[in-house]
C-alpha cells in the first residue's frame, strides 16, 4: 500500500522537474571582448537565471551574474553576462548556467593592449543566409573550413590563434524570422562562436529586425541615436569599424554615420598605437559580379578611408559582402584594399548570371564559397598584415580549403625605384598606336615584383592637363580568365587620337604587389607627326 502511494508521487515529482528544467537552445557565444572584460551570451527555452562560472583553469572558481531578456514573446530567454577584472592576453575557461541547464566548458582569450605588440589573426566571412539547394553550406564553411584550416595551419588551441570573426552582413535569410537565428546562424557556428568573439554588421536581409539587436552586444560607441548600428572595436594595433550601409532601406542616419566616421577617423589619426584600420559594411562600392548591388554610401566610406590612409600613412581595408562571391581590389592612389568576403552560404552569383563589369580596381574575382583570413603582424619595427582567401569552390569545381589569393601590405613603404624612360624621348610619333616604353622594375625589398604601371600623357610639363591616364595591374581575373595575361607592364600602347603637330609630355610609375608606388619617372617629351 505504501509503495503504491510513493510510486505515483515519485512519477509526479520527476515529471514536474522535467517540465520546469531549462534547456540551452543556443549555446554560449562570445561578444565584445576587451583586455579586461568579455560578454557571454546564450539562449534557453525558459528561466531568468544568468550565471557564468569562469576561471583561469577548467576548475573555474569565479562567478558572474547578468540579465535575461524576452526574445519572442515566449518563455525563451536570451542571457547576457559581462565578465570583468580579467587580465589581458590570458586564456579563460567558462560555462553558463540557467537553473538546471549547465553548458559544457569552453575557453576564450582576452586581447592585447596595442602596446603589447602582439600579433593575431582575424576571420572575415559574409552572406551565410541559407540556400535551399545547399542548406549545409555555412556549417561546412565553419567546421570543414575555418575550424579545420586553423587546426591544420596553426599550433595550439583555437582561441590562441584566432582573435575575432567579422561578418559584414546577411547572417540569415530573413532577420525577422525567429527560428533562423538559432537554426541557420548560431547552430552551425556554435563550435566557433563559443571560443572566438563574433562582430557582425547589418545586411539588408537582417531587415533591421529587433532580433539582431537582442542577439548581439556590440560596442556602445556609435551614434547614440542609432545604438549598435555602427561602432568601432580596437584589437591590438588594429581599429575595426562596423558600419551600416542600409542607407536606402528606411533606417536613415546616413549623415549621422558619415559624421561619426569622420570624427572617429580624425581621432585615429592621432593614435600612434593604431597601425591599420579595417572597416566592414555590407554593400559594395563596386561589384564585378552584380552591379545592381552597388551603393553610393559605400563609395563615400571608401573615399574617407582612402583620404585617411594618404594623410596618415596607415593602410586601410574595407570588407564587404552582398555580392555572393570573392573579390580583391586596391585603390589606385592609396594603400587601401577592397575585399568581398562572401559567400559563406548564400547562393553564388555565378559569372554571367547578372549584370557585371570589369573594374580597373579589382585584380581577382571568383564565384566561389569561402572565407578570408587576415594575419596581422604587430612588429613595431615593420607592422604588416596579410589577407588570404581560402576557397571551397563552387557547384562546378570543388575545392578543399585552397589558398586562391593573397596579398601583404606593410605600414611603412619601401618604394620601388622610379623607372627610367626608354622611348619616345624628344621624338616624333604617329598619332595612332604610339608605344611608350620604360625600364625594368627594380626594388630594394626582397621578393618585390612589378604589379602595376601608371602611364600619363599631358599637354603641360607640370601634368596639370592630363589627356591620357592608364593604370594596368599584373593580373585581372575576370570571368575565370586573366585578362592581363602576357601583358608587358614595361610598355603601353596609346590608341588615343593626339593632335597632329602638337607637343606632349609623358611619365610613368611602377607599383609592387604590396601597394607601394615608386616615384614618378623623369618627364619625357614627344611631338605628334603632322598629317
Amino acid at each position: 500500500m505504501k509503495k503504491s502511494i510513493l510510486f505515483p508521487l515519485f512519477v509526479f515529482l520527476v515529471s514536474y522537474q522535467n517540465i520546469c528544467a531549462q534547456a540551452i537552445e543556443i549555446k554560449p557565444y562570445i561578444q565584445d571582448v576587451n583586455p579586461q572584460s568579455a560578454v557571454i551570451m546564450w539562449q534557453t527555452d525558459s528561466g531568468d537565471e544568468s550565471i557564468v562560472e569562469f576561471g583561469e583553469s577548467p576548475s573555474l572558481g569565479r562567478q558572474a551574474e547578468g540579465i535575461s531578456i524576452d526574445i519572442n514573446f515566449t518563455d525563451a530567454r536570451v542571457h547576457e553576462v559581462k565578465l570583468e577584472n580579467l587580465d589581458r592576453l590570458k586564456t579563460y575557461y567558462y560555462r553558463v548556467k540557467t537553473g538546471e541547464a549547465l553548458s559544457d566548458t569552453y575557453q576564450f582569450k582576452t586581447p592585447p593592449f596595442a602596446s603589447d605588440h602582439s600579433s593575431f589573426n582575424i576571420v572575415a566571412m559574409s552572406d551565410m543566409q541559407i540556400d535551399g539547394d545547399r542548406p549545409d553550406q555555412f556549417s561546412e564553411i565553419v567546421n570543414e573550413g575555418i575550424l579545420a584550416y586553423m587546426e591544420q595551419e596553426y599550433d595550439g588551441e583555437l582561441p590562441e590563434n584566432l582573435a575575432m570573426v567579422l561578418v559584414p552582413g546577411d547572417l540569415v535569410q530573413n532577420g525577422a524570422t525567429y527560428h533562423q537565428w538559432k537554426d541557420h546562424f548560431f547552430g552551425p557556428a556554435e563550435d566557433l562562436f563559443s571560443q572566438v568573439p563574433v562582430y557582425p554588421v547589418l545586411g539588408n536581409h537582417e531587415n533591421q529586425a529587433v532580433y539582431y539587436f537582442k542577439y548581439f552586444s556590440l560596442p556602445q560607441n556609435g551614434s547614440p541615436e542609432f545604438a549598435e548600428n555602427w561602432w568601432y572595436k580596437d584589437h591590438g594595433n588594429v581599429r575595426v569599424l562596423g558600419l551600416n550601409s542600409n542607407t536606402d532601406d528606411g533606417i536613415g542616419g546616413s549623415r549621422y554615420q558619415i559624421n561619426w566616421l569622420k570624427n572617429v577617423l580624425s581621432e585615429t589619426e592621432e593614435m600612434e598605437d593604431i597601425d591599420f584600420v579595417f572597416a566592414q559594411m555590407h554593400h559594395p562600392h563596386k561589384s564585378e559580379l552584380w552591379i545592381p548591388g552597388e551603393s553610393d554610401f559605400s563609395g563615400e566610406v571608401v573615399k574617407l578611408l582612402e583620404d585617411f590612409t594618404t594623410k596618415t600613412g596607415k593602410p586601410t581595408v574595407h570588407f564587404f559582402g552582398h555580392t555572393h562571391g570573392y573579390s580583391r581590389g586596391q585603390s589606385k592612389d592609396h594603400k587601401h584594399l577592397w575585399i568581398n568576403v562572401a559567400s559563406a552560404g548564400g547562393a553564388l552569383d555565378n559569372w554571367g548570371e547578372f549584370e557585371g563589369r570589369d573594374y580597373e580596381e579589382f585584380t581577382v574575382t571568383q564565384d566561389e564559397y569561402g572565407f578570408v583570413i587576415v594575419e596581422v603582424d604587430a612588429d613595431p619595427a615593420d607592422p604588416k598584415f596579410t589577407v588570404k582567401r581560402i576557397s571551397q569552390g563552387n557547384q562546378f569545381h570543388a575545392r578543399n580549403n585552397e589558398l586562391t589569393d593573397s596579398v601583404t601590405v606593410w605600414k611603412y613603404s619601401r618604394k620601388p625605384k622610379a623607372p627610367k624612360l626608354v622611348s619616345p624621348i624628344d621624338q616624333q610619333v604617329p598619332a595612332y598606336e604610339m608605344l611608350l616604353k620604360a625600364s625594368d622594375f627594380s626594388s630594394d625589398r626582397k621578393g618585390a615584383f612589378h604589379a602595376a604601371s601608371n602611364w600619363q600623357i599631358s599637354t603641360d610639363e607640370a601634368f596639370g592637363q592630363v589627356v591620357f591616364d592608364s593604370w594596368k595591374q599584373y593580373e585581372n581575373w575576370y570571368y575565370n580568365e586573366n585578362q592581363q595575361k602576357d601583358d608587358d607592364l614595361r610598355d603601353e600602347k596609346v590608341f588615343k587620337l593626339l593632335k597632329a603637330g602638337k607637343s606632349y609630355f609623358w611619365r610613368v610609375r611602377y607599383r609592387d604587389q604590396n601597394l607601394n608606388w615608386s616615384d614618378w619617372s623623369s618627364t619625357g617629351h614627344f611631338t605628334v607627326e603632322k598629317d
